[in-house]
């Protein structure tokens, strides 16, 4: 087990279908102690379902630089240090995520971005004191942020904002022994992409082009960000790696 006696924070479980599920249970699978953090008490309620008792649970709303602060340093004082970090947090408005990318308002344009990728960089500076050498951070992206995908929109340019993010801070982590990644999932149906208008036809579109007419799964998902945050994967630095069974190929 790759991943005994490593502490990984876990951000962005919304229920068993989430992909940061997927990567929780691949993690814990591989022996790795969880610490997860929830935005508010609804989805402390939810999660509180679904971890096991020796869980951690911290709250954390990534809008607040000062929720994430006091969420560290919480983490400092029950666990200590800390090897390694999911970022799984992407936010939108529903109605940025249906017809005209040139109709997208500039609030939900700035919310998209703070919610999506900035929030990375925040989450990063905090927990940078905490890392152990040999860290991962690894972070969910999708391959609208490269393509077209219809209807994706504020949230496809908010993930290419993401990538972007992933190669700078890779280059600035790499100096303290913490490496950064990003994994461009597949379409899976989650709570996030049934926000998308369309979305049923999105998945339907994505499994017919994987190289062997299956979707992805979360699981898969998951076990490949195991990988990315042990120190397995410290020579993997900045890099997007596609979980999508093939469908960024065709």
């Amino acid at each position: 087990m790759f991943l005994e006696g490593k502490k990984i924070v876990v951000m962005g479980v919304a229920n068993n279908k989430s992909i940061a599920w997927g990567c929780a249970k691949a993690m814990k699978d591989q022996g790795a102690t969880l610490i997860y953090t929830y935005q508010n008490e609804r989805m402390e309620k939810q999660l509180a379902k679904l971890a096991e008792p020796e869980d951690l649970l911290i709250e954390c709303d990534v809008a607040s630089d000062e929720s994430i602060h006091q969420a560290f340093l919480t983490i400092e004082s029950r666990v200590g240090k800390i090897d390694g970090l999911v970022h799984a947090i992407a936010y939108s408005k529903k109605e940025e995520l249906d017809g005209n990318v040139s109709d997208i308002s500039r609030d939900g344009y700035a919310l998209a971005q703070d919610i999506s990728a900035y929030s990375l960089l925040a989450v990063a500076k905090a927990a940078k004191p905490l890392f152990n050498e040999g860290a991962g951070i690894v972070t969910l992206s999708y391959m609208g942020s490269v393509r077209a995908i219809p209807n994706y929109n504020v949230m496809g340019i908010a993930k290419a904002a993401l990538e972007a993010t992933v190669r700078y801070l890779a280059a600035e982590m790499a100096h303290v022994g913490v490496h950064v990644n990003a994994i461009s999932a597949g379409a899976i149906k989650t709570l996030a992409v049934s926000g998308v208008a369309g979305y049923k036809d999105l998945i339907k579109e994505s499994n017919s082009r994987t190289a062997d007419g299956k979707g992805v799964t979360i699981e898969e998902v998951g076990q490949t960000a195991a990988f990315l945050v042990s120190p397995l994967a410290t020579g993997v630095i900045g890099d997007v790696i596609y979980v999508d069974k093939g469908v960024h190929l065709t």
